[in-house]
């Protein structure tokens, strides 16, 4: 097991995983159907689209976080 510490990081990596590889078939289906070469489409744009994700979790989810506990505060 890995120490505390990367508790972040790990998180970061799993939630860009699912989220990539969901999204990206499902558009990637969309655009092009299930005809010959989707899962080397598919695994294009994964590799294209993942270390976007990942970054954009890593640097953003503190901050949506926190602002989403301000949403879920406000009163009425």
């Amino acid at each position: 097991m890995l120490p505390q510490r990367y508790t972040r990081l790990v998180t970061t990596l799993l939630m860009s995983v699912c989220m990539v590889t969901a999204m990206t078939f499902v558009i990637t289906c969309i655009n092009t159907g299930f005809s010959d070469g989707f899962m080397a489409r598919w695994g294009k744009a994964i590799v294209i689209a993942w270390p976007i994700a990942f970054a954009l979790i890593f640097i953003l989810a503190k901050r949506v976080q926190q602002l989403a506990s301000r949403i879920c505060s406000l009163q009425h």
